[in-house]
């Protein structure tokens, strides 16, 4: 059976505009879904339904096909079940829908491939995800209404505490996985049901955790960040040339070059070399009297032709795998690294080719604090690390 991942992302959003692609630490909401998709390795297919161009740019990034929907499933009242069923109508070959929210950005492949066994090999008609809370329920008493509210779901003279309470579950919108004959006829859920419980700090729904900052800290702790595990950085790599500049070349009439940098910059790898982490610099032109004026005591490679081969050997000397390498490029010729190295980022203004390649979108433009956001976004990535450990 043709089990094809769905993620529904209209252009349209009554809170935030453009939603599903905003930057999520980092990355695209949309894309932390269609990667956990991707290495889950159980769907056939992996497509996006959207209406907007760049929504469909961006999936297109993350490996996913795109259907097109039509303006009338388009609407601020069109629902996820007309969707999909368009969507159906124009691929036959699916037999299953697995329509992920991309709005659930801690999703992990884990919990994606045990769905497909549920709904695959166990016979199951539908799956859906749910969280278990531990939550009181009063009844609702309306304004003017005579009557007193009542427990719902506890007796008050013998409240239970949590630990002696399994608690409820709710669903919580990550998923909903339906075979063909089912959405056919109108449901998402029906026949032979299932549901599979979620963790609940994988449970976050931007919808709902509105608070971007919040949602963000929720995702660099419980994220799902690729198939091998992370380890700690031990070498920041920076692309002097947009980057740690803002690529800008300043000449004086007697033909002496000036650029200029973010003092922010200055303090983000300083900051970095006090966690033991070592700085090096790299650029495609002769820069060596720039560096020298900018004394940051970082080791530099200047007029390099290949950038790739120059990690390979600072990787090899100091005796560390990609996954200990962090990049920080901005152009077309950063993207091998970019793709190589274990954490990768690039400023808000780099160009297309280099923020494909990157893990990591700063919000900040090169020479103008980009180096000191990467920077705090390793911090941030080693508290990760550690917690792991302790765990």
């Amino acid at each position: 059976a043709h089990l094809a991942a769905l993620v529904l992302a209209r252009g349209g959003s009554k809170g935030i505009p453009l939603k599903n692609i905003k930057l999520l630490a980092g990355v695209p909401l949309i894309g932390w879904v269609l990667r956990a998709a991707s290495d889950a390795g159980v769907f056939h297919s992996i497509w996006v339904s959207t209406d907007h161009d760049e929504i469909e740019k961006v999936a297109k990034q993350f490996g996913a096909q795109v259907h097109r929907r039509s303006p009338e499933v388009s609407q601020d009242s069109s629902t996820s079940l007309e969707a999909i069923r368009e969507f159906l109508n124009h691929h036959h070959e699916v037999d299953i829908v697995g329509n992920i929210q991309a709005t659930s950005p801690c999703l992990h492949p884990s919990d994606l491939i045990k769905v497909a066994d549920l709904i695959q090999k166990e016979g199951f008609d539908s799956v859906f995800s749910v969280v278990r809370r531990h939550q009181f329920r009063w009844s609702e008493v309306k304004k003017g209404e005579n009557k007193t509210t009542e427990p719902q779901n506890l007796n008050p003279a013998k409240r239970y505490r949590r630990q002696d309470w399994p608690g409820e579950l709710y669903e919580n919108g990550s998923f909903y996985f339906a075979k063909r004959h089912l959405i056919e006829k109108g449901y998402l859920q029906g026949g032979k049901m299932a549901y599979y419980e979620m963790r609940a700090e994988h449970s976050v729904d931007i919808d709902i955790d509105i608070d971007w900052p919040i949602a963000e800290q929720r995702v660099l702790s419980f994220g799902y960040f690729g198939k091998e595990p992370l380890k700690e950085v031990k070498l920041l790599v920076c692309s002097i040339d947009g980057c740690l500049t803002n690529g800008r070349i300043y000449v004086t009439e007697d033909e002496k070059e000036m650029v200029s940098y973010d003092y922010r910059d200055i303090v983000g790898i300083d900051l970095l070399k006090r966690r033991g982490i070592e700085v090096r610099l790299i650029s495609e032109r002769d820069c060596a009297k720039t560096l020298s004026a900018m004394k940051l005591g970082c080791i530099a490679k200047v007029s390099a032709t290949n950038k790739l081969q120059v990690l390979e050997d600072w990787k090899k000397d100091m005796g560390l795998s990609w996954k200990e390498v962090a990049y920080l490029g901005n152009e077309e010729s950063d993207a091998e690294c970019l793709k190589k190295a274990g954490m990768s980022g690039v400023p808000a203004d780099a160009c297309t080719i280099a923020q494909k390649a990157a893990g990591y979108i700063c919000k900040s433009n090169g020479g103008c604090g980009a180096v000191r956001e990467f920077a705090e976004h390793i911090f941030l990535l080693l508290e990760k690390v550690n917690s792991a450990r302790k765990q």
